[in-house]
């Protein structure tokens, strides 16, 4: 079997066993009921709202990963705000009533982080909760991933692999100096930026100002205008005239690898910038000066923060060898099965994969809608190890796009696959015709596709220009 075609079997095999099941998406709904019920005894807490974000709102999770929440103080119908003080006081309060109410173990409270946080795991599954309080800023990257994802799949697919290849290597914890699950979603955003052709615009052509900011005021206007600044956008680019690029999921994975396989060596000079989709040089930009980390990924969302603050000098060297010796394995014909999984899934996810395999039934993700409410259907359907489109409820986001819409205008019956492959259920392909889908990007390319084993190269400085502004809808709501 030829190296390309092992390799996307081997990611498919991944996608498949970390895809969630209705039980998962129904057993993380149960707990933020829980938590919700909780707050409502709580003095302090009394008219908060309990929000998740993180991978589970913006579809990016396992089904063993975290589940983040985010206790929403309102002033009225306005933003609340809390020092860290008052927060630090409402987990404590908050982590009292957990005790006494029961369902929750293994505490612990991190009062002096940068954004406080109680951890604990709930006896559903033994989930891990991690809540904060007034974590807006947070929901709203979380919702700005998941509407990417319309724009193709293939986003929602890499993050998904190159998650579990972190973990393979031990680099995604920001705990121990590595990278964090955010900045590896951005990592993947700016790897589709910068490919050829794009398969994503600047993050200034969505959203053309710093979201953070813009989190004022009633809180129901501020979420409507970026929600409405980000699907008029979206839309835009979607239907624009514009080169496709085609390349199958093991390709983007082997590209993603090859340009970052050098961080090391570039990382003091260069930094890594999603909201103009360039490599920038670090001198030239005075937001980012005095530079007292060892990598830069700025946060688009809320700039001029470094969303890879937490990784350290000795970590980035184990990053960047951890990029090259997974792209050198690739590159090479001395690959099997058991050499892919060491390198690209955690033990436990291999031995599944090894194993003998529980058929797995995958359902519409529960997406917030516009009261703040979840949705779970009632019948499951066929795991596709894609991406599933919002629940109906949530298409007051996206009012113009239609439900398996793909990336170049076409349309495509449920379970297409937006990277220009489609695929039978339970089965990865990149460009053969499929029962449960249509390809977004008309992709014809066959799995034995020609990989580029040319050696990483340190990026060139970017261009300078002019920026254009992003279209930005007027404020106006009812």
């Amino acid at each position: 079997m030829s190296t390309p075609n092992m390799l996307a079997i081997v990611l498919n095999d991944i996608l498949r066993t970390v895809t969630p099941s209705q039980e998962d998406w129904e057993i993380r709904v149960a707990i933020i009921n829980d938590l919700r019920s909780t707050a409502e005894s709580v003095e302090s807490l009394r008219g908060a709202i309990v929000e998740p974000f993180g991978s589970f709102v913006s579809n990016l999770f396992t089904r063993w990963g975290d589940l983040d929440i985010s206790i929403e103080l309102l002033n009225g119908s306005h933003i609340g705000s809390a020092g860290k003080k008052q927060k630090q006081t409402l987990l404590v309060n908050f982590l009292q009533a957990l005790r006494m109410r029961g369902g929750c173990m293994n505490f612990q409270l991190i009062p002096n982080a940068r954004v406080p946080i109680l951890k604990f795991k709930s006896v559903r599954k033994g989930i891990s909760c991690d809540v904060s309080i007034n974590n807006l800023p947070g929901l709203m990257k979380s919702k700005f991933l998941l509407w990417i994802n319309k724009i193709d799949g293939r986003f929602h697919d890499l993050v998904l692999v190159v998650k579990q290849w972190a973990k393979a290597h031990k680099i995604n914890n920001s705990k121990t100096g590595s990278f964090n699950s955010f900045t590896l979603s951005l990592l993947v955003i700016f790897h589709f930026q910068t490919c050829v052709p794009a398969i994503l615009p600047p993050l200034k052509d969505i959203y053309p100002t710093n979201m953070v900011d813009e989190l004022r005021g009633v809180r129901a206007d501020a979420e409507n205008l970026i929600a409405q600044t980000c699907e008029a956008n979206i839309n835009r680019f979607i239907k624009k005239s514009r080169s496709i690029n085609r390349k199958s999921l093991p390709e983007l994975f082997i590209d993603f690898l090859k340009k970052f396989a050098q961080i090391d060596s570039w990382a003091s000079e260069i930094g890594i910038c999603t909201y103009t989709g360039q490599w920038e040089q670090i001198k030239d930009n005075m937001r980012w000066l005095p530079k007292t980390c060892p990598v830069l990924v700025e946060d688009p969302f809320e700039q001029p923060e470094n969303s890879a603050r937490s990784v350290s000098s000795g970590q980035l060297k184990k990053i960047a060898e951890a990029f090259l010796k997974t792209y050198s394995l690739l590159m090479s014909q001395n690959q099997n099965q058991s050499s892919l999984l060491t390198q690209l899934a955690p033990p436990h996810v291999s031995r599944l994969i090894v194993g003998p395999v529980i058929p797995n039934y995958n359902v519409r993700p529960a997406i917030p809608n516009h009261i703040g409410g979840y949705s779970l259907p009632t019948q499951p359907q066929p795991q596709l190890h894609r991406g599933v489109p919002p629940h109906p409820r949530s298409r007051h986001r996206f009012q113009n796009g239609k439900q398996g819409e793909s990336s170049n205008g076409s349309t495509s019956k449920q379970g297409a696959y937006s990277n220009g492959s489609t695929s039978k259920q339970g089965a990865y392909s990149n460009g053969s015709t499929s029962k449960h889908g249509a390809s977004s990007n008309g992709s014809t390319s066959k799995q034995e596709a020609s990989f580029n084993g040319s050696t990483p190269t340190v990026p060139v400085k970017a261009r300078q220009g002019p920026q254009q502004q992003a279209w930005r809808p007027k404020f106006q709501f009812q």
